[in-house]
């Protein structure tokens, strides 16, 4: 098999086991079943799983059982779902589409999709916090408080308020940053560390070149989003082609161009694989990670 049959196999093993995790999770009985159904709709239907795997890959590398990553990696995509959910209502982007299918609201209904992601945030705290006989008490508290902190007022939720603000607007090149860093990147950062947390043995400085890792890959997945938006096709992305002009929302080839995107890019690329280069394992699955990040198609 080439590199890019066993990333993709890693990848594909990976998301199984996180889909088949999730599901059992979701399947206990619940007093509301509507609700329930919904939640399944918006956590398990499709998508990349760009931050379990990251979170499973990185435990990986450190030595952490899988079943330990489990949760972890659960509680992540939890959060991502929700702020997919919230993120393509009426009242924000009012998006009808996906993952290539109707977007949580159109498929239930607005109220339901409202309650759907306050209880998939609410899930992703539940499942972060059941105890674990392989990792301490502070290490769980270390990876809630990771998680809380990357989803709210100095993570994604703040960078969506920021892209709210920013919409229809010229804002520069830092601001612009800022807000995918905080909107986007706190959660992808969130999943390397939540997968170096769950390690018993990691020391402070490999602790921070995954975070200039993921910080890298977290601004990098953004850029290749928005450029995505420009050259991609409804079809090839699973929600609608060009929903960010549209919207006149800020992004990368609005205010650097496509050639200017790239180049970013690929300097984002550089400094991500930097930072590998000085980590003291075997790194070569979030390398060739990085490299599907920024060359993929949708």
């Amino acid at each position: 098999m080439s590199a890019e049959d066993l990333l993709f196999a890693r990848i594909d093993y990976y998301r199984q086991r996180h889909v088949s995790y999730l599901e059992q999770k979701l399947q206990q009985h619940a007093p509301a079943e509507r609700l329930r159904a919904a939640m399944a709709y918006a956590v398990l239907l499709g998508g990349k799983r760009v931050r379990p795997f990251l979170v499973y890959a990185t435990g990986e590398m450190l030595g952490v059982e899988e079943a330990v990553l489990d949760a972890p990696a659960a509680a992540i995509e939890c959060i991502h779902a929700y702020s997919l959910v919230h993120d393509d209502l009426p009242a924000m982007d009012n998006d009808t589409l996906r993952r290539g299918k109707n977007t949580c609201h159109i498929e239930f209904d607005e109220a339901t999709a409202i309650l759907a992601g306050d209880a998939l945030q609410s899930l992703a705290f539940e499942l972060l916090a059941a105890p674990q006989q392989t990792i301490s008490a502070n290490q769980q508290v270390a990876m809630l408080s990771t998680l809380a902190k990357a989803s709210g007022l100095h993570g994604m939720c703040g960078g969506q308020a920021l892209d709210i603000s920013a919409t229809g607007k010229t804002i520069t090149t830092t601001e612009l940053e800022q807000i995918h860093q905080l909107k986007t990147g706190t959660l992808l950062r969130a999943a390397v560390q939540l997968g170096a947390l769950s390690s018993n043995q990691v020391d402070n400085r490999t602790l921070t070149l995954l975070d200039q890792f993921a910080e890298a890959i977290g601004l990098a997945f953004q850029v290749k989003d928005d450029i995505l938006d420009v050259t991609g096709t409804t079809k090839t992305l699973g929600k609608t082609q060009g929903a960010d002009a549209a919207l006149e929302k800020a992004t990368y080839p609005a205010l650097l161009g496509l050639a200017g995107s790239n180049d970013l890019l690929q300097r984002l690329q550089e400094k991500a694989l930097h930072a590998l280069s000085l980590i003291p394992y075997n790194t070569s699955l979030l390398e060739q990670f990085t490299e599907y990040l920024v060359t993929r198609d949708r």
